[in-house]
């Protein structure tokens, strides 16, 4: 039951809410703002807060201004109110984003920061739960209370978007196999999505038709909206078992400043919802149980305009970023000296071993079992990866090694999985994630584009996102082909701002690069991909059949991110390369009887600028040799590299084709060969245009 305590700052928040929304309406007409999308219609979600404790982790919609406040009111020394306006002008002391974004997010209130678009964040909420459990499972430390309770919110319209199917799926999937899954998902329905309407009950059942338990409640109506989510944040918090709350609300003043909704909606309707105001519903409640007097609630809302006013016109002229270090420095927090020593710490930790020479499939699973011995928070997960041990056997064993809760199987979809990493790595444990192949990678890639990547950049560095996303790629598989299992594009990660792009070749350096990646994980909270070349995996021999010189020994050492690895000292030229390109490279650089260096880039992003420019000036001819293909492929980057540095020797590049790979033999038609290599090289050397 509702106190008339309780609901007097549920009307609070709700008026705050309200008050922000004008503000910012107004400062952005004075020039002063930059950010209109409200929550006025949806104060109800303040009912939600009430009902969870400031200590569940919240993710939520751009329209849960009153479950921002009313979260605050819980927890002393904060000012949301201040915090929000900042937002609104992209003020630099803006507590979370500092100015970069205006995103409900505090980490005293446990409110993650979330974009929120397209609904984006549900796959992080399902991975957080899941974490939660997951953590006391395993007995390592969590940042959220054992019994907490995920709350994720989102809009009817996100309800439609693949990302929200894909979550709500998998939590009814985990529910389904009887995994433990705290989260309780609220779709605040306003039955609009800018101007598209969403059809009469369609939400209604939604929760339902996945197996969920479905709660449903008038967000207009503040008190029943109470009961309604403290029942299903109670059902969530004692079964442990995902739930959708069904929030009815309505959408006032448009869905942004910019908005005119008259264009799209009749009067009436417009009309209609205004009836249904959330706040004239509270005032309502509040006067009818002799709480405040008519006039008591005329003046309480008048009283929180001034309030808000006031703090509107203090933040109009708070300083903003100034200049683009400022702006970039919470991309990605880099401290190469507390990674190296962690990677060096996890290497001493294997013991000696005798220096057998393996594969880079061997050396991958080898590490993956240390690394796993190393740190009790890791975990590996993805489809296939547990019980089969890998499509090309390179998990092989680590579920008997590690046991379940560590190594586990994932349903078929992508985002989920990287979702369950972004969700792992926000709680407190070491997620080391599973992409079967390169071309699955790009229906989810905005996982990491969007969430990821972005977590510390709209958190000023306060929330990280450390995890490792291991992908099958490449071409060049021998009797197994086609676009799907031979895909070469990798532009789509190289330009998301500080992503961590590995791409070993070797064993040796498979093992150390993903010692490397793991502490920069670790450490600093970096996301990095390790792109694995499957053509490589099970290679043995590089001259000759029988030669062995594919394999090494797995050393106790890392590789810093962003160095690359030299192969001679030929003064003639220079090749660069990387990927299965290095050992096409090693191999024609045998056959020109040329003095050759060859350079293996190693790190794709960030480039190893320094070391490329040295060995290109050693020679003053570069050949860049690049599996990828030639438009949007990695030898753009490297021959910009050089241009940047002011590098004015000879340079000339052979590609793969602009092309997919296509299945069998044609794919020999569009792939870079090594007599393509072999020829460029002679012509550069000769002095031929």
């Amino acid at each position: 039951m509702l106190t008339d305590t309780r609901l007097l700052e549920l009307y609070d928040s709700q008026l705050g809410s309200r008050h922000l929304d004008l503000a910012a309406r107004e400062l952005r007409a004075e020039g002063a703002g930059f950010y209109t999308i409200g929550s006025a219609g949806h104060e109800g979600n303040a009912a939600v807060a009430a009902a969870l404790r400031p200590t569940d982790p919240a993710l939520l919609h751009y329209r849960s201004g009153a479950f921002y406040l009313e979260r605050a009111r819980q927890v002393p020394g904060t000012d949301p109110l201040r915090d929000v306006l900042l937002g609104v002008v992209a003020a630099a002391s803006e507590p979370i984003a500092g100015g970069r974004h205006k995103v409900f997010g505090h980490p005293k209130l446990n409110v993650i920061p979330q974009t929120s678009t397209i609904a984006s964040h549900l796959p992080r909420a399902v991975g957080v739960a899941l974490a939660v459990e997951r953590a006391a499972k395993l007995g390592v430390e969590c940042a959220w209370p054992r019994d907490s309770v995920v709350v994720c919110s989102f809009g009817d319209a996100s309800a439609n978007h693949s990302t929200a199917v894909g979550a709500l799926n998998t939590a009814a999937y985990c529910a389904h196999q009887g995994l433990p899954l705290p989260v309780l998902f609220v779709c605040e329905d306003n039955g609009i999505g800018i101007s598209v309407r969403t059809p009469s009950g369609w939400i209604a059942s939604y929760g339902s038709r996945l197996g969920m338990r479905q709660f449903t409640a008038d967000g207009c109506d503040v008190a029943s909206a109470y009961e309604v989510a403290a029942e299903a944040a109670e059902w969530v918090r004692a079964t442990r078992r995902p739930a959708f709350l069904h929030l009815r609300t309505v959408r006032l003043m448009g869905h942004a400043g910019s908005d005119a909704e008259v264009a799209y909606r009749s009067r009436a309707e417009i009309a209609a919802d205004e009836e249904r105001d959330p706040l004239t519903a509270t005032a309502r409640l509040l006067v009818a149980r002799g709480v405040v007097t008519e006039d008591e609630v005329a003046a309480l809302a008048e009283a929180k305009r001034e309030e808000v006013r006031a703090i509107a016109r203090e933040v109009a002229s708070a300083a903003r970023l100034e200049t683009a270090r400022a702006v970039m420095a919470s991309l990605a927090p880099s401290r190469p000296a507390a990674v190296a020593g962690e990677a060096v710490a996890a290497a001493r930790a294997t013991g000696a071993r005798p220096a057998e020479p393996v594969t880079l499939a061997q050396a991958i699973n080898q590490t993956l079992a240390d690394l796993l011995d190393h740190y009790p928070e890791m975990v590996v997960f993805g489809e296939d990866v547990a019980r089969k041990g890998g499509v090309y056997g390179v998990t092989r064993g680590l579920l008997r090694r590690a046991g379940a809760g560590r190594v586990f199987d994932t349903l078929l979809d992508e985002q989920s999985i990287l979702g369950l990493a972004l969700g792992a790595g926000l709680s407190g444990l070491l997620p080391v994630a599973e992409i079967q192949y390169l071309a699955y990678l790009h229906n989810a890639v905005d996982q990491i584009r969007g969430e990821a990547a972005t977590l510390s950049f709209f958190s000023s560095g306060q929330y990280r996102n450390p995890m490792v996303v291991r992908v099958a790629g490449y071409a060049y598989q021998k009797g197994f082909g086609g676009h799907f299992h031979n895909d070469n594009a990798v532009a789509s990660l190289r330009d998301i701002p500080g992503l961590v792009v590995a791409t070993p070749s070797r064993p040796d350096d498979a093992a150390a690069m993903l010692r490397t990646c793991v502490a920069a994980a670790r450490a600093d909270g970096r996301v990095c991909v390790f792109l694995e070349p499957i053509a490589l995996y099970h290679t043995r021999d590089l001259h000759e059949e029988g030669d062995g010189e594919w394999l090494a020994p797995i050393a106790a050492k890392h590789v810093p991110i962003g160095r690359a690895r030299v192969y001679g000292s030929g003064d003639q030229l220079t090749i660069v390369t990387f990927g299965n390109g290095l050992h096409m490279s090693l191999r024609v650089a045998r056959r020109l009887g040329l003095r050759c260096r060859v350079v293996d880039l190693r790190w794709l992003s960030p480039l190893p600028a320094d070391d490329l420019l040295r060995e290109a000036t050693a020679t003053g001819k570069v050949l860049v040799v690049d599996e990828t293909r030639r438009s949007g492929g990695v030898s753009e980057g490297v021959l910009a590299a050089l241009a940047d540095a002011g590098f004015d020797g000879r340079v000339a590049r052979v590609t793969s084709k602009d092309s997919f790979v296509p299945l069998g033999d044609a794919a020999a038609h569009v792939l870079l060969t090594e007599d393509e290599i072999e020829a460029a090289a002679l012509d550069l050397v000769r002095g031929r245009p």
